[in-house]
């Protein structure tokens, strides 16, 4: 999977290259790649990073980390490698390879290996601590449970299926005087001594996260295992408890969601293990956050160039268009084709072209996102991106009529797509997330934080990168049939962190930052919201 963010900038890349002259010295400056790599033993494929020149690998559990074995790779052609394969590596540390063609360029493969581990015991309280680098699992039981009699209901210490144990765990069940040891072997010659222990705790159900958004609150807890576990909660002044529905359980964890409420609202929450509970916490709910000209119908034309705001207001839209003025070319304007029922005038037209200055042409992508044009080093663009915005939302909603073209300018085929051709389907591609992105770490503004070069893959954004708490990608792989509504929901990594920043993206030709897409590809869209 391409966890690179390319759709970013796809289209001031594509535009600000138009008066870029072909470099023709005999030995030019070309850079070579790693497009593709054939490893046994993974549980996908490869992640290559062409901007940092990188290539992850995530083995198998089975897997025998110090004897990877690397059957290819494939080169820039022309290329030749330093390292030579087929081969085996001990990838506990990184794989330098060296490529060469005019010039030499390293690489780096590495690879990261997890390896499921539970301990749990009937009757324990919440989850179990594994601590794999010292060896130790720990689960917790209530204070009047039988310490000589515990039963043991599913261990694994090392990986499925290449691991043996000293002793068979499930007859340890006396731990009234100490923790009990087992020693686990796999690949033959790894061998660890693991210690088992089972602690009596006074705490028979205690909240581990309640985390309240807009219209919702997440919870999370931790009982007896076996019990009856849940949660209540109720507006604060109110004397009627409600039980929250949905729970997930999961062992002694359980946790649950209550969606609906009222926002900047104070709520009352408790979590019970049979006739245990928690005491009452209090929280407040968030208010919601209104995405600015979400309608797309304020737009104003300074010197010939087409913006998705107002004349004399604040930005918060952005588009190529300043960059598409260097070839006199609008790639985003307002069209009076609106959704049905829309009670606006217009929508957002992004047209992917191909622009031209001084008889030198290069595709350009049509899109519209939340920042603002940052100017030209060279000839190359800086794009600015994020608004500042506290929000969680659930989704974005929306309205979106794309016409897929085949792709009919084929600038460089992206090393995460190396079969691209002409011919095939373009695609659009509408992108929210939410994160914490500063501008001290990405060289922005308080407004927006996120400055990419056009030039510089390494800027881009890794939409799993540690900055990132809520991201959902739409992809368009072919025509709609009219105006399409859409629901586009976000995946969070967390539900207890607040974001600062929101970017949202929109383009008809997700491969525009490489000059390829199709000169027919149009994609309107109109009357987007933040669903809570």
């Amino acid at each position: 999977m391409n966890r690179i963010f390319r759709y970013l900038c796809l289209c001031l890349l594509s535009v600000v290259g138009v008066a870029c002259i072909e470099n023709d010295i005999p030995y030019p400056i070309e850079r070579v790649d790693i497009t593709a790599i054939d490893v046994v033993g993974t549980m996908s494929p490869a992640t290559i990073d062409v901007a940092s020149r990188s290539v992850k690998l995530e083995l198998e559990e089975t897997t025998d980390i110090r004897n990877v074995e690397i059957r290819s790779i494939t080169m820039t052609e022309g290329a030749q490698s330093d390292v030579k394969f087929p081969a085996k590596f001990d990838l506990r540390t990184p794989l330098y390879v060296n490529l060469t063609k005019y010039q030499s360029w390293e690489w780096t493969i590495s690879a990261e290996q997890m390896i499921e581990r539970y301990f749990t015991v009937e009757g324990q309280i919440g989850e179990s601590v594994i601590d794999a680098e010292h060896h130790i699992a720990t689960a917790l039981v209530p204070m009047d449970h039988d310490m000589k009699s515990v039963v043991i209901t599913s261990i694994k210490l090392g990986p499925k299926d290449i691991t043996t144990y000293s002793v068979d765990p499930l007859t340890l069940n006396d731990f009234e005087a100490s923790a009990r040891n087992v020693t686990i072997t796999y690949h033959d010659d790894i061998s660890e001594i693991w210690t088992l222990r089972v602690v009596p705790t006074d705490i028979e159900v205690e909240f581990k996260g309640v985390d309240a958004w807009a219209k919702r609150i997440w919870l999370s807890a931790e009982g007896r295992s076996g019990a009856d576990l849940g949660f209540k909660y109720r507006q604060a002044g109110s004397d009627e408890w409600v039980s929250v529905e949905g729970v997930t359980i999961n062992g002694g964890s359980f946790s649950a969601c209550v969606d609906g409420l009222d926002t900047l609202t104070e709520y009352e929450v408790v979590a019970y293990s049979n006739d245990s509970f928690t005491e009452v916490v209090k929280v407040t709910t968030e208010d919601v956050w209104t995405l600015p000209n979400a309608g797309f119908e304020e737009w104003s034309t300074n010197n010939n160039i087409v913006y998705p705001y107002l004349a004399g207001g604040a930005p918060f839209w952005g588009s190529g268009n300043d960059g598409a003025a260097l070839a006199s070319t609008t790639l985003t304007e307002p069209t009076e084709d609106v959704r049905p029922g829309s009670e606006g005038q217009y929508a957002a037209s992004l047209q992917s072209k191909k622009a031209a200055i001084m008889g030198l042409g290069k595709f350009a992508a049509g899109n519209i996102f939340l920042g603002e044009f940052g100017g030209l080093v060279g000839m190359d663009g800086l794009v600015n991106f994020g608004r500042p915005s506290s929000a969680r939302p659930v989704a974005l909603h929306g309205w979106v009529k794309y016409n897929c073209g085949t792709i009919d300018e084929l600038g460089k085929v992206p090393s995460s797509r190396p079969d691209l051709k002409k011919g095939d389907n373009d695609e659009g591609h509408i992108v929210i997330a939410v994160g914490n992105w500063t501008a001290e770490e990405y060289g922005g503004s308080q407004d927006c934080p996120l400055v990419v070069n056009t030039k510089d893959e390494s800027t881009f954004l890794d939409l799993e990168g540690k900055n990132v708490i809520g991201s959902g990608v739409l992809v368009l792989d072919k025509s709609t049939d009219g105006w399409m509504e859409f629901t586009l929901p976000l995946e969070y990594s967390t539900t207890s962190e607040v974001p600062t920043h929101i970017i949202i993206v929109c383009t008809g030709s997700r491969f525009g930052d490489y000059f390829t897409g199709s000169t027919q590809s149009l994609m309107l869209v109109d009357d987007f919201e933040l669903v809570y």
